[in-house]
């Protein structure tokens, strides 16, 4: 393994534009959920006639799928995504449109399928607003307490916080916004990390998991993982997700 400060000021400079993983392959793995999320967006997608993925992140999950209906639609509100996201689905005639997905700057009805990959607050009153009736959303959302082994490893115990993103809650706040659910399962997968780089990447690429991280701030932390994985043990947590299927009555 190469020194500990090599493969941190790598972390530090490499690229956590979009919703790629690919930059940890090799030195991170996660679990998938079951149930196949691009498969079932993949399905949905080709037999939709319009569509609308909401907080797309550089349009990766979109672009995996082979057919899109004739109207394709997507939001993001983090700026530099956004020119991710347009320089890839442009060219597929997606259009990407920079929206808070609390304001949808769309009209009532105007979807038969809405989308969304680990969406970072769920609108249910814009969802269910932009669907017809009859349509569907089809999400995977992340749940409770993910990735809370390495988030607590830095902030210490947050009790309050595991409680929130409960499927559950999700599924009621749906149907109170005029949603049936007809489908709500749950995951939880074990992640993995390699070395001490693959730490420092995920939460400059998740910036919510330890807001304002720094690596001069979290030396202690750092240099103790990278011990650890030095050791050939690798740091473990686990994502929770679950997969939400619902319609507008």
């Amino acid at each position: 393994m190469r020194a500990f400060d090599e493969l941190v000021t790598e972390a530090q400079s490499a690229d956590v534009i979009g919703w790629g993983f690919g930059w940890l392959d090799g030195r991170a793995t996660e679990e998938r959920p079951p149930w196949g999320y691009a498969s079932l967006l993949t399905r949905r997608l080709s037999t939709a006639t319009a569509a609308l993925d909401i907080d797309t992140g550089g349009g990766e999950v979109i672009d995996e799928a082979p057919v899109l209906p004739p109207r394709m639609a997507v939001t993001e509100s983090y700026r530099p995504n956004i020119a991710v996201a347009r320089h890839r689905l442009g060219p597929r005639g997606v259009d990407v449109v920079e929206a808070d997905p609390h304001r949808l700057p769309f009209a009532n009805g105007s979807f038969d399928l809405v989308t969304s990959r680990h969406p970072v607050s769920p609108a249910w009153s814009e969802i269910s607003r932009v669907l017809v009736p009859g349509g569907t959303y089809l999400a995977q959302h992340v749940g409770p307490a993910s990735a809370f082994e390495l988030i607590e490893f830095f902030l210490g115990p947050l009790p309050e916080n595991r409680r929130a993103r409960h499927p559950q809650t999700e599924s009621d706040a749906a149907e109170a916004a005029g949603l049936t659910v007809e489908t709500l399962r749950t995951a939880r997968c074990r992640m993995e990390f390699f070395d001490v780089g693959a730490i420092v990447w995920i939460l400059r690429k998740c910036p919510w998991w330890v807001p304002d991280f720094a690596v001069s701030d979290y030396l202690p932390q750092l240099r103790e993982l990278d011990a650890r994985m030095r050791r050939g043990e690798p740091f473990v947590a686990h994502s929770t997700r679950h997969l939400i299927i619902a319609s507008k009555r």
